[in-house]
């Protein structure tokens, strides 16, 4: 039973991002105002972590099966991106190159801030 709670909870945040998405004209996904929205009620102690824990684990696990379907419609559509794949393997290894170094140097600031307090 505790789990139909939790997933309630949960579907239940994703259904008022479903809604901000509607009425805010703005292109934003649904899934982000959702995320932000429980970042939100968790932060504000609004919901409790032990309220979504469980099934939050759970999701966080079979979470690589969701890329399953993305990766087969890549591989059906590859004469379609045959023509451009050298640029976006050039783009891909740039930005995870960028957001690697961006985020090493940020979390080396953070580091040697927390060792200053």
């Amino acid at each position: 039973m505790i789990y139909f709670k939790q997933v309630a909870i949960i579907l239940s945040v994703s259904f008022v991002g479903e809604i901000l998405s509607m009425a805010i004209p703005l292109p934003i996904p649904a899934s982000i105002y959702g995320l932000i929205i429980m970042f939100l009620a968790l932060q504000t102690k609004l919901i409790q972590i032990h309220h979504v824990k469980d099934v939050s684990m759970f999701l966080i696990q079979i979470m690589p099966v969701m890329f399953v379907p993305a990766g087969v419609g890549l591989m059906t559509s590859y004469h379609q991106l045959l023509p451009v794949i050298v640029p976006i393997i050039i783009i891909t290894l740039l930005s995870t190159l960028i957001v690697m170094i961006i985020s090493g140097k940020l979390t080396e600031n953070l580091i040697t801030k927390g060792k200053d307090k």
